[in-house]
């Protein structure tokens, strides 16, 4: 596939560019991408997907920090597929069924997610996503401090007990697989928004 790739030097398109290539895809600019990913920055993503979607490329974005509504609408009316996820580490996605999961029997929880410290956004996506997922609007607590990656853990307390469940992504690799099953997957996803990795893996 040909794919431009928004964001090739950042911490992430750093990594995420040589994998694409080691799958043989190829990646081109936008006038000739047949799909575009970015992982840019809050600033800059809402203007990356529309100039895509105006160029009739689907997306799949990994920024986080922005609202993807106003874009879905845009790839709904050009019949494109515009795939946003919080996160595209396959662990995260398991921790976050998790803790629905373990809400159901411990309503009780906070989220403490922790990353490095040029992360634009706090509270973070998977952090947001993760609070939606659970009863009672549960607190956040975010964390930045250099040496991080992406962490997260959900606690869950109960009388005379407490449940942790966390993931941690020590390096960039591990947004890899879920990037490249988006991809995968995105010529037969419906036009419009689809929010989330968890929706690719049923």
């Amino acid at each position: 596939m040909r794919i431009c790739l928004f964001g090739r030097g950042g911490r992430v398109g750093s990594v995420l560019g040589p994998a694409l290539e080691g799958q043989g895809h190829e990646l081109v600019e936008l006038g000739d991408a047949e799909a575009m990913v970015d992982f840019t920055a809050p600033d800059a993503v809402e203007a990356n997907v529309r100039a895509a979607l105006e160029a009739g490329v689907p997306c799949v974005v990994g920024t986080s920090g922005w609202d993807p509504g106003p874009a879905g609408e845009l790839a709904a009316e050009r019949g494109l597929a515009l795939f946003v996820a919080p996160n595209f580490a396959l662990g995260a996605v398991v921790m976050m069924r998790l803790a629905a999961e373990a809400a159901r029997f411990l309503p009780r929880a906070e989220i403490v997610e922790l990353h490095g410290e040029a992360k634009k956004d706090a509270p973070s996506g998977t952090a947001k996503a993760t609070a939606a997922l659970l009863p009672g609007d549960p607190p956040i607590h975010s964390v930045r401090l250099p040496g991080l990656v992406a962490h997260q853990e959900v606690l869950f307390g109960g009388e005379g007990q407490l449940l942790t469940i966390r993931h941690d992504a020590f390096s960039r690799e591990a947004y890899v697989p879920g990037v490249l099953l988006a991809l995968e997957q995105l010529p037969s996803l419906p036009p419009g928004l689809t929010l989330g990795l968890d929706a690719l893996l049923d």
